[in-house]
């Protein structure tokens, strides 16, 4: 009886349900938007998925470059790929090249990989098997323990998109250049929500510190899928990455509806 004595006193005002939060990158047409962003900056397309055949060596020294999330012969993440697809498809076209990518793994070499990986790359790409390792690696590694981070840390879509943009070019490795490094340097200057500070912010604190680390390395000393992009929507106060969406990346322009 007193509970629903309660309820029936409630003002329409209170008795109306808190707004839903917006939804984080993890949803599924705010991931879209993610691969799409990634996309005009990795391969000067929104076309994400004509993506899994993309591979070149693109002088950065970490070998070949290759799939949607620009997986490396020079920095374990390809030899990860390619043993998650032999584990699931045993004897298909890439497993034979197992040896070499763990002997190239840590340098830019092609030894053991020329001159027939890439075509056999593109050939694997056509397979939805190989498809699927690609998409469970890119989560794995790079878009889950990104989106994780950012809402640990109270950042909505924006943030975590910066969050997973930055490991996906930097890694999260020990250096001082990867993602956690990135991310301490920011927290040095400014607080996220969680902690109490400003996400506007902290979120340019975190860019700083993106831009900073780029600066470092001659492939990555293009900073403009931060300029012209990422701090594009931060100015807009489009912390939820809401389309639509107006940016360029090396002076290329992109739009999503």
């Amino acid at each position: 009886m007193g509970a629903v004595a309660c309820a029936g006193i409630l003002s329409p005002a209170l008795a109306t349900a808190a707004p839903a939060a917006a939804p984080g990158l993890d949803d599924p047409a705010k991931k879209e938007i993610a691969m799409k962003l990634v996309s005009s900056a990795e391969n000067s397309s929104l076309d994400w998925k004509a993506q899994y055949k993309y591979i070149e060596d693109i002088g950065d020294g970490r070998g070949y470059t290759a799939g949607i999330i620009g997986f490396c012969s020079g920095t374990g993440d390809m030899l990860d790929l390619v043993q998650l697809y032999t584990d699931r498809k045993p004897g298909n076209v890439l497993a034979k090249y197992l040896p070499a990518l763990r002997r190239v793994n840590g340098t830019d070499s092609h030894s053991g990989l020329d001159p027939n990986f890439p075509a056999d790359w593109r050939k694997a790409a056509q397979d939805s098997a190989f498809q699927q390792a690609q998409n469970d690696e890119r989560d794995r590694v790079y878009f889950n323990p990104a989106v994780r981070q950012g809402k640990t840390d109270g950042l909505r879509a924006l943030g975590q998109f910066d969050y997973y943009d930055a490991i996906v070019m930097h890694g999260d490795g020990g250096d001082a250049t990867s993602f956690s490094s990135i991310r301490r340097r920011a927290l040095r200057t400014a607080k996220p929500p969680a902690q109490g500070g400003n996400e506007t912010t902290y979120l340019n604190a975190f860019l700083d510190a993106r831009v900073w680390a780029m600066k470092q390395e001659e492939a990555h000393s293009d900073t403009s899928r931060v300029d012209t992009a990422q701090r594009v929507f931060l100015r807009q106060g489009n912390l939820d990455l809401n389309p639509p969406l107006d940016w360029k990346v090396y002076g290329d322009s992109y739009h999503i509806g």
